[in-house]
């Protein structure tokens, strides 16, 4: 018989004895540790964990257990707590504008499995990518944005976000500014991707002003979005180096992929609940 695998996650202010009252708490209702990992931030005094359990399937109950758990463990340490199980996978919405490279990548990685979550539909601002969607066989919506009509479209987009029960959003080159409302419906929900030259180059054609200036190091950043535009908490980061030999073509096409890697890498760290977001920083868990 297989077991049921769970997730907790807590932070909490440091504390003496929170690992050992919490992995004693796990074992004495039957489960066995799998993985642990904890981080303190001194500075801000905050503990933060991430552990893995299985219990017998025969024996275990996930409203039990929890129930258990806050009573037991959430008031002596007054917790920020989450359970989640192990195999319950998130549904993730992608946002998409016209550019097609972190929507190829991403539907790539879903059809092969990589992603370990489920893509209910696919929504844009425009039809130039509904092609794409229709080739791997996901519901697209439009729904057009304008000065005029942002409000109502926002409705829309809640709408569909409310029916197909979505846990989190991913903005793939989706280039619209996101609402206080969206945000806040969706806190440390929402993951955009850009490159990483802000806000140094900043305008419609960052890579050739970047040129110019003869830059060495090109990047792209991954992060939550909050309403202070492209300053959310960090998620994934990388970089790639060029030289004097690159034209701005081949600035683009490696930001480009940096884009399609570091996206696919934050969109994993956070279905596999990797991540917690506080104080605009995360905790990444290996």
């Amino acid at each position: 018989m297989e077991n049921s695998k769970i997730i907790i996650l807590i932070n909490c202010a440091d504390q003496p004895n929170i690992i050992a009252t919490v992995t004693t708490f796990v074992a004495k209702n039957g489960g066995n540790i799998v993985y642990i990992d904890q981080h303190v931030d001194r500075e801000q005094n905050t503990f933060f964990m991430r552990l893995e359990g299985e219990f017998n399937s025969a024996d275990f109950s996930m409203a039990k257990f929890k129930a258990v758990f806050k009573d037991t463990l959430v008031n002596k340490f007054n917790l920020k707590w989450r359970i989640y199980a192990s195999d319950a996978k998130q549904k993730m919405a992608v946002f998409v504008s016209k550019y097609d490279h972190c929507l190829y990548d991403l539907l790539g990685r879903y059809n092969s499995g990589e992603l370990g979550l489920e893509i209910p539909f696919i929504l844009s601002n425009h039809n130039d990518l509904k092609p794409i969607a229709n080739n791997f066989k996901i519901p697209f919506y439009h729904i057009p944005v304008t000065k005029n009509n942002k409000a109502e479209a926002e409705e829309r987009q809640l709408q569909l976000l409310e029916k197909y029960n979505i846990d989190f959003i991913v903005l793939a080159r989706y280039m619209q500014i996101i609402s206080g409302k969206l945000i806040d419906k969706y806190p440390s929900k929402i993951i955009n991707i850009h490159h990483s030259f802000l806000p140094a180059f900043v305008g419609a054609k960052p890579y050739h002003s970047a040129y110019k200036r003869g830059v060495k190091i090109i990047g792209a950043t991954s992060h939550y979005v909050t309403e202070e535009l492209d300053a959310g908490p960090i998620i994934e980061q990388d970089v790639a180096h060029v030289s004097h030999d690159h034209s701005v073509k081949d600035l683009i096409a490696k930001g480009r992929d940096l884009e399609k890697i570091v996206l696919s890498s934050a969109v994993k760290l956070h279905a596999k609940r990797k991540v917690m977001a506080y104080n605009n920083k995360t905790v990444i868990f290996s």
